[in-house]
């Protein structure tokens, strides 16, 4: 695996790609891998004929009082972790070559960047489309891979790849978990031994409501009840039933529903969701 770090290196290196007709995938991450990531990167090997691992911790997504400065680094082993499934490239570009000196555009992402994750953390999918953006253009991807576990995000960018007319397929994998049920996250490290214990209630209060679903109850209001009691040993920002695609709440639940959570354990914040076919 080549480890590129200029954005000029790696225009060149997806020139010669596409020259030869290999078709590009491209796996956006901030780093920390752990296998959720992983797995997208074997998916990738698979479909496409190179891939390139992005590894970036963004500051444009982080708000003034989050855990930027804190956030997981560990690029040796991140780069040991992509090469072993199956990378091609990883492009580790630094912070000022990616937003230089100067740089004020922004793309505004319209109402699923302001609702749930957007309205609690307020400029985040900002942040997320303007550089998935710039790594889209610098990767040029045929197909990009997300992982389902932040829904909010794999929603605002397919709804960037629709808008701007990118020829890119979106694919968004399954969430990976811990024998346990826990989501796989780069911020699980945050979590000591009782804080991890208690994280455990972000899934047990989709499973709650996952069941309440199956038992028949249609009503969000009864759903997101049900995820409220499951989780309540943990300081719970917010639990809806909602539209799969939209995300939108409604009094009823119809078609396809995410169940969508974000709560706090200790300082470690973390967030986790399931779909449901109602």
């Amino acid at each position: 695996m080549r480890v590129i770090r200029a954005p000029q290196q790696m225009g060149q290196a997806v020139d010669r790609l596409r020259a030869r007709g290999q078709r590009i995938g491209v796996v956006p991450t901030m780093g920390a891998l752990h296998e959720g990531h992983c797995s997208l990167i074997r998916r990738a090997a698979r479909e496409c004929d190179a891939v390139i691992v992005t590894i970036f911790v963004n500051p444009l997504q982080f708000g003034p009082r989050e855990d930027f400065r804190r956030y997981p680094r560990p690029l040796a082993t991140d780069l040991r972790l992509a090469a072993s499934a199956g990378a091609t490239l990883a492009f580790v570009p630094p912070a000022a070559s990616v937003f230089p000196p100067g740089f004020q555009t922004r793309i505004a992402v319209g109402r699923l960047g302001a609702i749930w994750e957007g309205k609690v953390r307020p400029g985040h999918f900002t942040g997320v489309a303007t550089v998935v953006s710039i790594l889209f253009n610098l990767t040029r991807p045929h197909r990009a891979y997300f992982g389902q576990k932040d829904l909010q995000q794999t929603l605002v960018i397919r709804q960037l790849i629709r808008d701007l007319g990118l020829p890119i397929t979106l694919r968004v994998l399954p969430t990976r978990r811990e024998p346990d049920g826990l989501a796989m996250s780069s911020r699980n490290a945050y979590l000591d031994a009782d804080e991890r214990r208690r994280a455990l209630a972000l899934w047990q209060a989709l499973r709650a409501a996952r069941e309440a679903i199956r038992r028949g109850e249609r009503r969000s209001a009864r759903v997101e009840a049900a995820m409220r009691w499951a989780a309540k040993s943990v300081r719970v920002q917010y639990a809806a039933a909602v539209d799969a695609d939209t995300l939108a709440r409604r009094p009823r639940l119809s078609r396809r529903s995410a169940l969508i959570i974000a709560a706090t354990v200790g300082k470690t914040r973390l967030i986790d969701n399931l779909l449901v076919d109602v």
